[in-house]
């Protein structure tokens, strides 16, 4: 590898152990992948939630945390990925205090280290969105494929050990998708198909990664007939990234590097052109088909929009949440305030609805807190989420907002 003198400053350690710590952990990735040298980032978004970390993590995060400042302070602006545990709601939750106070000790450390903690994994929505040709070191699969994706900004998917490295050195291996040869499609799709809520944009993702299912697959889509909102391009990326592990995609007419790509011309030229129909999808929600007592409807994963919000709480509409029903809606610090700001979080919490901040469901000890709860059935708009939920012991059900808020009010799907 090519190493700047600053780098190799690093790695000798003269600028501190939390940094060299930092370097020898990059440059490893950096030979793995063969990379030639490094880049220089902007940003840096780190993973951190503490069921993730454990308590080695939390003990590893206090050592860096433990040297002066001018060792251990990040070097780039650097926001945190949704937390483990919402300290305002954990006890009415059921919710041990030892792992709040893990969440104290993790934030604490990580506050000595500059860290701002935005607790969110919509940060593209809520606090500073990249721009085209920024590089990152984004952790969350949904942050890392909007911003490569609806923005052109350039990030691989970063673990928690290497965004914090990133955001303490500030730079990255410069490998995979911030090389441009590495941004063309791989995969292409017609979509005869068009998605209507937030749970079709999700299933549409889902299929998608379903087909690309790999992490060095681009899929490149067309047919879609109008541009998508915010939300809707959440939900379809965050579903992608899910099911297929896939950081980054093209949609014809829409995002950034889409341009005139097709598969005659494209550099990385795929074997096969997919259709996606409404057969498709339709066959994708009967792999998820329920229908009776549900006793938790989910809005997370990820976290809701201010939009979003105001959505919900006008499809409750001043009704009551079941008896036999918990409803648990995540959003971020940001977006929790202006709520608070516009009575939706009042209308909500009058319902019965639980609102959380900072946090997303499956990172906060989901499976403890079912069985703390006795909560199985679970259903959600969130394709995201029915993916991973089910390794936490739950029966997840896929459906539109309507018909997960109506779940909630009346306890039957």
């Amino acid at each position: 590898m090519i190493l700047t003198e600053f780098e190799e400053e690093l790695l000798a350690g003269k600028h501190g152990v939390p940094r060299q710590w930092a370097m020898e952990q990059q440059l490893q990735v950096a030979k793995f992948f063969d990379a030639r040298d490094f880049v220089e980032i902007s940003q840096a978004h780190i993973m951190c939630d503490t069921e993730s970390l454990g308590d080695a993590g939390v003990e590893h995060l206090e050592f860096l945390a433990s040297h002066p400042e001018s060792e251990s302070q990040v070097m780039v602006p650097t926001i945190t990925d949704p937390r483990g545990l919402d300290l305002c709601l954990y006890k009415e939750l059921g919710q041990p205090e030892h792992f709040a106070e893990k969440e104290r000790r993790t934030t604490n450390a990580l506050q000595a280290m500059g860290v701002l903690m935005t607790d969110t994994c919509i940060n593209y929505q809520s606090i500073s969105p990249p721009v085209f040709g920024e590089h990152l070191a984004f952790g969350d699969t949904g942050v890392v494929i909007y911003s490569n994706s609806v923005f052109g900004a350039r990030s691989n998917f970063e673990g928690g050990p290497a965004a914090l490295s990133a955001a303490l050195t500030g730079r990255v291996p410069r490998y995979g998708y911030h090389l441009e040869e590495n941004r063309m499609p791989t995969h292409w799709f017609d979509v005869d198909f068009q998605p209507v809520t937030l749970s079709d944009w999700g299933a549409l993702g889902a299929v998608t990664g379903q087909i690309a299912g790999s992490y060095w697959s681009v899929p490149a889509l067309s047919g879609i007939e109008r541009a998508p909102t915010s939300d809707e391009l959440k939900h379809f990326g965050a579903a992608l990234a899910s099911y297929g592990s896939v950081p980054m995609f093209h949609m014809e007419g829409i995002t950034p590097e889409a341009g005139s790509m097709n598969a005659a011309t494209s550099p990385r030229q795929a074997d096969k052109l997919w259709t996606i129909d409404k057969n498709t999808i339709q066959n994708f929600y009967d792999s998820f088909k329920y229908s009776g007592p549900v006793d938790v409807v989910v809005f997370a994963a990820p976290q809701l929009s201010l939009f979003e919000m105001q959505h919900i709480a006008s499809l409750i509409n001043g009704r009551k949440v079941s008896g036999n029903t918990a409803l648990l809606i995540a959003t971020s610090p940001e977006i929790r305030s202006a709520c608070d700001r516009f009575g939706i979080t009042s209308q909500l919490e009058s319902a019965g609805a639980t609102v959380l901040t900072g946090v997303c469901f499956y990172q906060m000890y989901a499976r403890e807190l079912g069985v703390a709860q006795n909560w199985k059935r679970l259903a959600t708009n969130s394709a995201k989420l029915v993916n991973i939920i089910a390794g936490y012991g739950y029966e997840p059900v896929l459906a539109t907002t309507k018909q997960c808020v109506e779940a909630a009010v009346t306890g039957i799907l």
